[in-house]
């Protein structure tokens, strides 16, 4: 009879340890982006929050929905995409709200004008919607003709997690260009190692694809890069730049 009682109570701990590991799953990749929302609406300034960071994450969970159409993955994985996806969409319409407030060009930048050199900077929020749909049925169309071919679904997967993954490389670059890590949040940049150390963790304990927890590996790394270019050049200061240091913010843009 104890038996039975410590089963169930191991049991019950058991699917509460999973139920909150899920959870982390599906929000902890948009806890980040919370304050930075909040600065934004208090500053009225958007100029260091880079919109590129919503295209590849986009780009990124739009890829990665479509992937489980041909590999199954678990439900978690799932919901986290289409949170992030909403995510995404929030910051870049206080973006363009903010942004469009106190431009001083008055010339409005469309979609449907199909000028690269404006791409991604348009002057409405339902420019960028355009832009997303666009995309998804474009990608959905070619998954759609070409499921039943593993080579394509097991490329889409590792596409999904590796645009992702290499979100932190223009941080990287921009340190390295820079020399100096002046302007960057480490307690951001230790935000995402944590993260993204979880992350891979959850990955392998539930058996998710192998494109995923390899480049959940590679963005760790990527992660401990950063966070040695702080150390490295707080205890040895290079030469300053002979240009101007630039502020511009990650690709994770926090």
């Amino acid at each position: 009879m104890e038996d039975e009682v410590t089963d169930q109570i191991m049991y019950v701990l058991n699917q509460l340890v999973l139920w909150v590991a899920a959870g982390a799953m599906v929000f902890g990749g948009v806890v980040p982006y919370i304050p930075q929302y909040r600065d934004i609406r208090r500053t009225q300034n958007a100029e260091g929050f880079s919109t590129y960071v919503c295209l590849v994450l986009l780009v990124a969970n739009i890829l990665r929905i479509l992937f489980r159409f041909g590999r199954y993955f678990e439900t978690p994985l799932l919901w986290q995409s289409i949170i992030m996806i909403a995510t995404m969409l929030i910051m870049l319409n206080l973006c363009t709200n903010v942004r469009m407030a106190t431009e001083l060009n008055t010339k409005r930048r469309s979609f449907t004008d199909f000028d690269w050199s404006h791409f991604w900077s348009w002057s409405r929020f339902v420019d960028y919607l355009q832009c997303v749909l666009a995309f998804t049925l474009l990608a959905a169309y070619i998954t759609y003709l070409l499921l039943d071919s593993s080579v394509f679904v097991e490329t889409l997967g590792f596409l999904a997690v590796f645009t992702e993954a290499m979100l932190g490389t223009p941080q990287l670059y921009c340190n390295y260009q820079n020399k100096s890590t002046q302007g960057m949040s480490i307690k951001m940049v230790l935000m995402w190692t944590s993260g993204d150390t979880f992350k891979t963790v959850y990955f392998l304990l539930t058996q998710a694809p192998v494109q995923f927890w390899t480049c959940g590996l590679l963005q760790v790394a990527v992660d401990i890069a950063i966070l040695f270019q702080v150390y490295y050049y707080s205890r040895y200061p290079q030469k300053p730049a002979s240009h101007t240091v630039s502020h511009t913010t990650s690709a994770k843009a926090l």
